[in-house]
């Protein structure tokens, strides 16, 4: 139990206020459950209410639904209809702004014998138990007393963790070759003063402690000016998806030979009445989290490297419900059925050609680039690449569109030419053009197979493992592109309800 609500007396349309906290995770299924009370007494003691039904999702259902909102019936009461739960979410603001500063300073003492000074700043954030933490420094300017530093950004959190009125201190050095750079003076600001932009309240004076001591005319050490201050809202993937993002998920399951004879136990593709074969099981995993953010949960599911009836040609981009005009399959029930379908009536071939189903996908996104939808593509595979080379071009112009590959290694084959795609230690490049961002996520299947038999554990960690790269690699497509998420609809006024009374 995560929480109650509080009891509204004498309602049947209660419209609830307690809201509750909890950590969201798009690679996680978060499962949860509501069970709604008629509470007839003040006992804590569930059992001595009436049960009056349950509502059952997920907490990716919720915010995947449009503007966030969730309308689901209640059930749980046998032949009877229980209602409707409306449930919203939201997510915290976490001070989730960053800042672009710039800052020049004027008349600077002058440290060094032969030249000017080499000025730069250092900025620090003060903590709660008054110790400073330095959380910027500039560069440096090369032998002026006048400087103009360039400007630069900083998220909120790190300049005063989100805390506006936090002391900011700022010191001024002359940097020297050796290291020892002298100490010119410092002043101290806040978040909430520098906010107020280019004005007489954002000149300080720089002052040296020491100098102040020594001297009687003492007046400071120069003046520094902030020149601009300009506030940026980090949009998170959340934004999108209430904005009406929508995820595509497409699936392509590999059909070589390699694999082995479906009849027979052995064969990855093994149908087997009483569990899951690993193909399954990897599109179960992935495809239940990813079905939440895509609202007519119609999936297209292609196959490659089998020879398909009734002539026998190869294809390495076929539907797996035998339709090409359209391959889609109604939710991830329907894909399994379909290629369950498939491994009944196509022969396994080969060779494996990944290129073919990447394209497949790429024309799809290709041709909306307006940040209203997002690609992503799950290939379960077993084994080594036969067009490497077309592959990465592939990728390489896919990186451009709004899409990104998961690629599941299933059996037990060498992964290597896989872990190449994947692009996290080196960027993956095709006759010498870059990827421009990482799109590939691979992970090798038996690296989650549980000893102990609880594949439901090991295909959560499968999924979230898989999936941990998505919501960043859809971010930088975003950011790239200048897309910004579209506005959520407004929020849900429930109908004015006359109040019954019992009597």
């Amino acid at each position: 139990q995560f929480g109650r609500t509080e009891v509204i007396d004498n309602t049947l349309n209660p419209d609830f206020v307690r809201k509750f906290i909890m950590d969201y995770f798009f690679e996680e299924r978060e499962n949860l459950r509501f069970d709604f009370y008629d509470v007839d007494s003040k006992s804590p003691n569930l059992s001595k209410h009436d049960f009056l039904g349950q509502m059952f999702c997920t907490l990716g259902e919720i915010v995947g639904s449009q503007g966030s909102r969730l309308e689901k019936s209640i059930v749980g009461i046998p032949g009877k209809k229980c209602g409707t739960a409306i449930v919203t979410a939201e997510e915290l603001g976490c001070c989730r702004d960053s800042v672009l500063m710039q800052f020049c300073a004027n008349k600077l003492d002058k440290k060094d014998f032969f030249g000017k000074s080499d000025p730069f700043l250092v900025f620090h954030r003060s903590n709660e138990d008054g110790s400073f933490t330095i959380c910027h420094k500039t560069e440096v300017v090369k032998n002026t007393l006048n400087p103009v530093w360039q400007a630069f950004k900083i998220s909120v959190r790190a300049l005063c963790n989100g805390d506006y009125d936090r002391t900011i201190k700022v010191e001024v050095y002359d940097w020297d070759r050796d290291g020892s750079h002298d100490f010119i003076g410092e002043f101290t600001t806040s978040y909430r003063e520098l906010s107020r932009g280019q004005s007489q309240f954002n000149v300080y004076e720089v002052i040296n402690p020491k100098k102040k001591g020594k001297k009687k005319k003492y007046v400071n050490s120069g003046t520094v000016t902030l020149l601009s201050f300009l506030i940026e809202t980090e949009v998170s993937f959340l934004d999108y998806i209430k904005g009406g993002t929508q995820i595509n998920f497409t699936v392509a399951i590999d059909f070589t030979a390699s694999n082995g004879n479906p009849l027979q136990p052995t064969s990855l593709h093994y149908m087997n009445p009483y569990q899951l074969n690993a193909y399954g099981m990897a599109l179960r995993a992935v495809g239940e989290i990813i079905q939440d953010y895509d609202s007519d949960k119609m999936f297209p599911a292609l196959g490659f490297g089998a020879r398909l009836p009734p002539d026998g040609r190869v294809s390495h981009e076929f539907a797996l419900n035998g339709n090409p005009q359209n391959p889609y399959c109604h939710g991830i029930d329907g894909v399994m059925e379909a290629y369950y379908r498939s491994l009944k009536c196509v022969q396994l071939y080969g060779p494996t050609n990944f290129a073919p189903v990447i394209n497949h996908v790429a024309r799809y996104a290709a041709s909306v680039k307006d940040g209203s939808q997002y690609f992503v593509l799950l290939i379960i595979t077993d084994g080594v690449i036969s067009d490497m080379a077309q592959t990465k071009e592939s990728i390489v112009n896919a990186s451009k569109l709004p899409m990104s590959i998961i690629i599941v290694g299933v059996g037990p084959a060498e992964f290597d030419a896989m872990e190449e795609l994947d692009g996290d230690v080196v960027r993956i490049s095709s006759r010498g053009r870059f990827a421009e961002r990482d799109i590939v996520q691979f992970v090798p299947f038996r690296d989650y197979i549980d000893r102990s038999g609880n594949h439901v554990l090991s295909m959560a960690r499968l999924a979230k493992d898989v999936l941990a790269e998505i919501p960043e690699q859809f971010l930088s497509y975003m950011r790239v592109r200048g897309i910004k998420p579209s506005p959520a609809p407004p929020p849900y006024t429930p109908p004015i309800h006359v109040l019954q009374t019992q009597i």
